[in-house]
């Protein structure tokens, strides 16, 4: 999944691609280097972002959904509004990725008589103050586990069926460095017992990796990398990142490993 910020504010690439021509131009190079699905994102979720009114995210998104909907591929729009899900769904969107996880009033009203994925996340309070006071858990692991079940029985009596959900555990969200490491490192047991429900990991640039390399957002491309090939052998279906062409370099290669270890147990192999 390749990002495409159309924010002036987000941690790592804001303001590089507000015009229209910047967004689609960065559009088509990730497609180029491989990208399976485009995030379209108008409003910065960074800790202590502000909120962007809802007039400024539909004019900042929806006319990049209309103009990439014939690309062929999934196109999500990261966004907790109900009136920006409408909108983009309208405008041929797949798929809807809410930090909130759909909990804001009239969210799941706005998705769900349409077919679209619907991505699931994890947060512990809000952007604006979710890494001020320091996030306790009892159990990371447990609780975002736990908070997946209850959205699943929400999104469920709400009539939508858990084919068209993934779960974010929502690393940087309301989560100290050591909790972000616990998610990576069992992100399969997030997952309700008895529920095969894809995985999204999105730790690309983020300050989870500076903690450990003492390198800026500028600088993590290696640590992005070595997350996403963690979280791929940790679980995940979907991968969100910034780098786009060296993370698909690197999950060919993991994929090509676990490919010929699997053979090799078969007795396969040449």
């Amino acid at each position: 999944m390749g990002i495409l910020n159309i924010t002036p504010d987000s941690f790592s690439d804001g303001g590089r691609f507000l015009s229209r021509e910047d967004a689609l131009a960065r559009a088509e190079k990730m497609l180029a280097d491989g990208a399976d699905m485009i995030d379209i994102g108008g409003e910065s979720t960074r800790p202590g972002a502000p909120p962007v009114p809802l007039d400024e995210e539909l004019e900042r998104v929806v006319p990049i959904v209309e103009a990439l909907r014939a690309v062929n591929v999934p196109l999500s729009v990261d966004t907790y509004k109900p009136a920006v899900m409408r909108a983009v769904l309208d405008a041929g969107a797949d798929m809807i990725n809410d930090i909130w996880g759909l909990r804001q009033e009239g969210a799941l009203d706005a998705v769900k008589d349409s077919d679209c994925g619907l991505c699931v996340m994890h947060m512990l309070g809000e952007p604006r103050t979710m890494q001020v006071h320091e996030p306790f858990y009892e159990d990371v692991v447990a609780d975002v586990r736990s908070f997946f079940e209850a959205r699943l029985a929400a999104l469920g009596s709400a009539g939508i069926a858990a084919s068209r959900i993934a779960f974010d555990p929502g690393y940087g969200f309301g989560k100290t460095v050591a909790h972000n490491y616990a998610l990576l490192g069992h992100l399969r047991q997030t997952l309700p017992v008895g529920t095969n429900v894809p995985l999204l990991a999105g730790m690309s640039r983020k300050s989870m990796l500076g903690a450990v390399t003492g390198r800026g957002a500028g600088e993590r491309l290696a640590a992005s990398i070595a997350a996403a090939v963690c979280a791929a052998e940790q679980g995940a279906a979907i991968i969100r990142v910034h780098d786009v062409a060296e993370t698909v370099d690197a999950l060919k290669i993991w994929q090509a490993t676990q490919q010929a270890t699997q053979e090799a147990a078969s007795g396969k192999h040449d």
